[in-house]
């Protein structure tokens, strides 16, 4: 990344809300494993689950924190699709649209 590129995504940041922020990991994570949807069971389609697992692990860990400020409703919800999501990952042969299709509605639900 050049200097002028890493300076004009540091711009970017500053403007986003921590929501948006968060939905920009999402759309990452979408990314990689599109990029990797013809590549089943390649090291790079690995490396997209794991990064997918690494986030989900992450979410449900703030939502099982009781300093969480969200309503418990939503965190059991939150940690529900979590664990859904990790069983996803774990899976022999994980399914790569249907880990697309969540974090693209959590990255979308974090836009609005």
């Amino acid at each position: 990344m050049s200097l002028a590129t890493s300076a004009g995504a540091s711009r970017y940041r500053r403007h986003l809300t921590p929501k948006q922020m968060e939905a920009e990991v999402f759309s990452r994570v979408v990314r990689g494993l599109r990029e990797t949807m013809d590549q089943p069971g390649s090291i790079a389609q690995a490396r997209a689950i794991a990064d997918t697992r690494r986030l989900w692990d992450a979410v449900l860990s703030c939502v099982l924190d009781p300093a969480n400020q969200l309503p418990a409703p939503l965190r059991a919800q939150i940690a529900g699709l979590a664990r859904v999501v990790l069983r996803e990952c774990e899976a022999e042969a994980p399914d790569a649209a249907f880990l697309i299709e969540i974090n693209e509605q959590m990255a979308a639900a974090l836009w609005s």
